[in-house]
């Protein structure tokens, strides 16, 4: 058995897939291929406004396939991951996608998809076919116990026929130790998922009895003692912690996507957001012929609708300035994306 290794953001594996060790390192494109799914999992964290047929690469809603492919090269991505609500209730869009990247990036994007079903041989080709490197499956709590013998048992063995690297994602609840058995006999892999409270699934969660882990996350209370109890079973096993997600993967894609957008004057934080001063005016025309009268380099600033933006350090070392002149000077931090969100606003 490998040595179980502890990340200090409360992870700890003593096997990565490649999704895994892309996702790390803030590779992956998510790509949510539909909202629709009918196996009503009390704990799915899915949103309201996410429970549609809408496809989505990372936060951006996708229209057309250039918007798949924008997004990809945004944040310089490595791979992608495909997932739902539940993506083969639209297998031929994932197909459809797979194809697409592949053809985009070349053979080396690694592609990985999450799904609840227990696909056909005749699927599980078509996907293959079309370039999947690797599925996870995720089976209903109620046939943890009974995997053996089932169609999921099946597919496992199809997949790993056909090349497609195979193991179980879950989230990390009681029950998972039943799987030790199978999964070993079956030579997968099996990645859980540390629970969380969200907006969409908090009533059940409290109804069946779940507390907080602590007042500083959503983390379920004694999720990670479950994945611990398993761990010492398998020897393909990763448990991947609430704060990781948050703290990790998600700083890791930020800083990817940032030193791809940065403008020349962008200030990349340590989270992977953009730093920058913005100056409001009620004339923008004024407010260029200033700049041009003090030698701002045209790079160094972006005109606005109602702003201009340029280098935070200019915002704050000519502020009384510009305020004298009936300007209005802030510091913004915002994420690095189209009309990104905007995390703080900083009057100077």
């Amino acid at each position: 058995m490998k040595e179980m290794i502890q990340t200090d953001k409360g992870s700890f594996y003593n096997f990565l897939t490649e999704g895994c060790r892309l996702c790390q390192q803030g590779a992956k494109m998510v790509l949510f291929i539909t909202g629709i799914c009918d196996r009503g999992c009390f704990y799915c964290p899915l949103s309201e406004d996410r429970k549609r047929d809408t496809v989505y690469a990372n936060e951006k809603a996708v229209e057309t396939d250039e918007d798949v492919l924008c997004e990809a090269h945004t944040m310089d991505a490595l791979g992608t991951g495909i997932t739902g609500g539940e993506p083969l209730l639209k297998k031929e869009k994932v197909i459809h996608y797979i194809e697409l990247l592949k053809a985009e990036f070349g053979k080396a994007h690694h592609i990985h998809l999450y799904t609840s079903i227990a696909p056909s041989k005749e699927t599980l080709e078509a996907l293959a076919s079309a370039g999947l490197d690797e599925i996870r499956f995720h089976p209903p709590q109620n046939m943890w116990h009974v995997l053996k013998g089932s169609a999921y048992e099946k597919a496992v063995k199809d997949a790993k026929y056909l090349g497609i690297e195979v193991g179980f994602e879950l989230p990390s609840i009681k029950g998972v130790l039943e799987l030790k058995d199978i999964i070993n006999e079956m030579g997968c892999f099996l990645n859980l998922n540390e629970l969380e409270f969200s907006d969409n699934n908090a009533m059940e969660l409290t109804g069946r009895g779940f507390m907080l882990k602590n007042d500083i996350s959503n983390a379920v209370e004694g999720s990670e003692t479950f994945a611990r109890e398993i761990a010492q079973y398998l020897p393909k096993m990763h448990f991947c912690s609430s704060r990781y997600k948050d703290a990790g993967q998600l700083r890791e894609r930020l800083i990817r996507t940032s030193k791809q957008t940065a403008r020349p004057f962008d200030e990349i934080t340590e989270d992977g957001t953009l730093l920058y001063g913005s100056i409001e005016a009620s004339d923008i025309e004024e407010l260029v012929s200033f700049l041009n009268e003090i030698g701002v380099p045209e790079k160094m600033f972006a005109i606005k609708e109602r702003a201009i933006e340029l280098p935070g350090w200019f915002a704050e070392e000519n502020a009384q300035e510009l305020k004298e002149f009936g300007f209005v000077p802030s510091i913004i931090e915002r994420y690095p994306f189209k009309d990104g969100l905007v995390v703080e606003v900083i009057p100077l």
